[in-house]
């Protein structure tokens, strides 16, 4: 695995904060008996974000992330904490269960967080269940990397070999769905966050070209 090159200024906003991803291998099931092992506050890092992809968020949750945090997967762009929260308070209200089948951590070092995730996805009703295995990257905020709470720069969640494209109309769609959802939520939770907003002043998304980490999955 290559080094990922990621910003050592905290102050930059979660843009900066991308880890490209190739995979060598489209094997993404988790083997917990290879997982790096995470220090008591890593472990507990990574704990609420299961949590999260389990349905179960919380305000303190949500606050793993930096307010000028990106959530990036395959369905959605969410650039800042407010967008993120309504990501995730949503979930519980479309799904009526997701259980974590296991993960592996793959990567671990002082600003980057890499792990293997499995989850199932159960539609409301009960009707149909889905299993997703990706590879997740948390980029870690630099001035908490190493505290009791570190935090979340970037999250990435990438469920096939191919990493995601920041231009065009499916990423304007990705973007549009996280730019809307957190302001439909009639939610207590979510408006907690609503200060975290950047829509007045976020940077413009970077091309991947620009500075971005570059970072091969060979572990998979």
């Amino acid at each position: 695995m290559s080094g990922a090159a990621l910003p050592k200024d905290s102050r930059l906003p979660g843009e900066h904060f991308e880890v490209r991803q190739t995979a060598t291998s489209n094997d993404y099931h988790p083997d917990r008996s290879k997982s790096l092992p995470l220090s008591p506050a890593r472990q507990a890092l990574l704990d609420d974000i299961l949590a999260l992809y389990s349905c179960q968020p919380t305000r303190r949750r949500v606050e793993r992330y930096t307010r000028d945090c990106v959530y990036d997967d395959q369905f959605v762009y969410a650039n800042d904490r407010y967008k993120m929260a309504g990501q995730w308070f949503a979930l519980p209200k479309l799904f009526a269960r997701s259980v974590n089948e296991g993960y592996e951590v793959v990567r671990n070092d002082r600003e980057l967080i890499r792990f293997k995730n499995e989850q199932t996805w159960t539609f409301p009703g009960n009707l149909k269940s889905t299993t997703i295995n990706a590879i997740v990257s948390l980029s870690l905020d630099p001035d908490t990397a190493e505290s009791d709470f570190p935090q979340v720069k970037y999250h990435k969640d990438q469920a096939n070999e191919k990493d995601y494209s920041h231009s065009g109309p499916g990423f304007a769609f990705k973007k549009w769905q996280a730019d809307k959802v957190a302001g439909m939520m009639d939610s207590e939770d979510v408006e907690a966050f609503k200060d975290d907003s950047r829509d007045d002043y976020h940077e413009p998304v970077r091309k991947h070209e620009s500075g971005t980490a570059d970072a091969s999955l060979k572990q998979l």
